[in-house]
């Protein structure tokens, strides 16, 4: 199976490209739009960054991510908890991972976690309500089993995406009791994003083999696999997607182009499924990327978080506005040049958490970041 991977956050250094010139921050207003405002998350070990972001309300989020990247370090897994006030580093020190990709919950004592081990096999976290601790699973320490991305269902469900003996597929569980379905019906493919819709139905996005490079993957579960038309593009990855309905489904992730200089950063890429077609959408930007989709109180698209090469003095957010979506800045002067690797809704409310790096490549001194749009 072709190995690319879509590792968000890892862009390489990308200052001495010559793509156009970036504004001053004189240019910049000194507030952010939409009321986007920087919350510190302190205690991370540079090089650090947040990937995921989850919300169970108000009072109670968490974030994970990587710290302590440097020269030759793999680093270590990085979790945040947000009380209601502020984040906090929880301990991991009992643990041996060296990044944690993915976190979703939806209340005290369920919330989940996937990442990288440091030996075979990838971890499954459960948070106890006080630390994470590792949950047993089929396949638990199996050298060739990958588990890429976590979804927890308002009924408590918990979906999985990864891979076990050379296939795709998806781990379903209560906590308790789990199970791998069937493998996903696509040849040389990877999954990022795994996100529930409604019980029973969950969507999966990520790339497949096109013969010269890869194109988008998305695909629907409910009880067996539908999988839509490939998106097109020169390699293309989708690292998230929100789905209102088999015919309201939007993608968003990044397509590297045809090559280039090391480090060359991509195109952000944003498609529409109509139940027909895929329809390819202005970003707003040409050069950077698309990284996390995140609906509104309605179930509704509502925000896209990303990265904008040529405007980097705030971080870069879609706002949907009716059929069009709106680049919409972060607040300026909150870190040199912050990067999203993730936008998530708070339920029981309008307002959304966003998580990333205050530069947007993984080393020293970055540090973990998120920003929040109050209800």
């Amino acid at each position: 199976m072709r190995r690319r991977r879509f590792v968000a956050g890892a862009i390489g250094t990308v200052s001495g490209i010559a793509l156009g010139p970036a504004p001053s921050r004189a240019d910049v207003p000194a507030t952010g739009e939409q009321g986007w405002q920087a919350v510190p998350a302190p205690g991370s070990t540079p090089a650090a960054q947040l990937r995921r972001i989850a919300a169970a309300g108000p009072q109670l989020a968490w974030a994970v991510g990587e710290e302590g990247l440097a020269g030759p370090s793999r680093g270590r897994a990085l979790a945040m908890l947000w009380n209601g006030g502020a984040w906090t580093k929880t301990d991991l020190s009992h643990l041996g991972h060296t990044r944690l990709t993915d976190v979703a919950g939806v209340c005290p004592t369920a919330a989940w976690s996937v990442g990288q081990p440091a030996a075979n096999g990838s971890p499954l976290l459960r948070w106890d309500g006080t630390t994470w601790r590792e949950a047993t699973f089929p396949g638990r320490g199996e050298p060739d089993v990958r588990l890429n991305s976590v979804a927890v269902g308002p009924d408590r469900q918990v979906w999985i995406c990864g891979s076990r003996g050379g296939a795709v597929r998806l781990l379903h569980g209560d906590g308790q009791r789990w199970r791998w379905l069937d493998p996903l019906p696509v040849a040389s493919a990877n999954l990022y994003r795994v996100v529930v819709r409604a019980p029973g139905e969950v969507w999966v996005s990520g790339d497949q083999s096109n013969g010269g490079g890869w194109s988008g993957l998305v695909a629907r579960w409910d009880g067996a696999w539908t999988v839509l038309p490939p998106i097109a593009g020169l390699r293309l990855g989708i690292g998230d997607l929100h789905s209102a309905g088999p015919d309201d489904v939007w993608a968003v992730g990044t397509e590297a182009g045809v090559g280039g200089p090391p480090g060359r950063p991509g195109n952000p890429a944003l498609s529409h499924w109509d139940g027909t077609a895929w329809t390819r959408v202005d970003a707003g930007f040409t050069i950077g990327s698309l990284s996390g989709i995140a609906g509104d109180a309605q179930g509704r698209a509502a925000w896209i978080s990303g990265w904008n090469y040529q405007d980097q003095s705030r971080s870069t957010y879609l706002r949907r506005d009716g059929g069009t979506w709106t680049v919409v800045r972060g607040p300026a002067g909150a870190a040199p040049a912050p990067y999203l690797n993730d936008v998530t809704s708070v339920p029981g409310t309008n307002g959304f958490w966003s998580a990333g790096m205050t530069s947007p490549t993984p080393a020293p001194p970055t540090e973990a970041y998120t920003e929040r749009l109050a209800a």
